[in-house]
């Protein structure tokens, strides 16, 4: 793969700023291909659902099927702030998801801006690399189980998300030298 030109190396601080916008391009071509996945997925089930799904009659607590970035959140603001986190765990899920990308982002403009290049093969590797330091985050905390414990089909459908991120990160990064 050729290297995408981003011109002469910026200081640290100029790469950290660039990083985080390019998070958020990362983060969005994530975003994208998750939503895509599931409107899939969905449009699959509802093709070979015969109907006849009940709901439950009891509503539970709305945190026991959070996602674990909703999760994450609730820990810090419980456990560091000591105050009671209210807000609908899909709005959190939301935030955490956005500010994780955009934090991972600091540290791709670090690498592109130290190295003086952003590939697609780096970005690629920088998004697998955050993909295993979700597990290195999550499975201690009891959030995640071990990413060998899980389906390959699911394993590798995550680990497109993350080289979606990694890609959209590094080419973001790219342009903002032009």
């Amino acid at each position: 793969m050729s290297k995408l030109d981003i011109g002469p190396r910026v200081s640290p601080l100029g790469s950290v700023v660039r990083g985080l916008a390019a998070g958020v391009v990362g983060t969005g071509l994530m975003t994208a291909a998750q939503e895509l996945s599931a409107r899939l997925q969905a449009k699959a089930a509802d093709d070979a659902d015969s109907g006849g799904a009940g709901a439950d009659a009891e509503p539970k607590d709305p945190w026991e099927g959070a996602s674990a970035p909703a999760k994450v959140a609730k820990r810090i603001v419980e456990g560091v702030f000591h105050k009671e986190l209210t807000a609908d765990p899909t709005v959190v899920t939301n935030v955490m998801h956005w500010a994780y990308g955009t934090g991972w982002g600091a540290v791709y403009g670090l690498i592109a801006g130290t190295r003086g290049t952003s590939t697609l093969k780096q970005g690629a590797r920088f998004g697998t690399g955050v993909w295993v330091m979700s597990y290195v985050q999550l499975v201690p905390m009891g959030l995640y189980d071990a990413p060998w414990t899980y389906p390959p089909k699911d394993t590798a459908l995550e680990v497109s998300y993350h080289l979606a991120y990694g890609v959209g990160a590094g080419l973001g990064y790219a342009m903002l030298d032009r």
